[in-house]
């Protein structure tokens, strides 16, 4: 399964197993054997370095979320918006925890 997840996320971005390797800084040969099921069990290292590469997540990867989801031309938009303006991961990942938190506010008054 998860040799199944990596394998179609790497093809789904165009790369062979080489580029993957050389992107995610782990061995072809390590990659090959996830892929084809011969090793079962990566180390969460592993899937840290390859999700990233992949455009995914480790939980993604590791079936813990069923969809990956793809962001259509307007969030696209949106976000190279934000990146001009000057807006960092940092912000955005502050900005995330502050909506999460007024959603918890919200349903907390419900």
């Amino acid at each position: 399964m998860i040799g199944e997840r990596i394998k179609r996320l790497r093809e789904s971005k165009g790369y062979s197993i080489t580029e993957l390797a050389k992107r995610s800084g782990v061995s072809k040969s390590y990659i090959s054997n996830i892929e084809r099921d011969l090793q079962q069990n990566p180390s969460l290292q592993f899937l840290a370095k390859i999700a990233d590469p992949l455009d995914s997540t480790v939980e993604y990867i590791l079936g813990m979320e069923t969809e990956q989801v793809q962001l259509d031309d307007e969030w696209i938009e949106l976000l190279k918006k934000a990146i001009d303006s000057g807006v960092t991961k940092k912000d955005f990942k502050e900005f995330q925890m502050f909506m999460k938190y007024m959603k918890w506010v919200e349903q907390q008054e419900q």
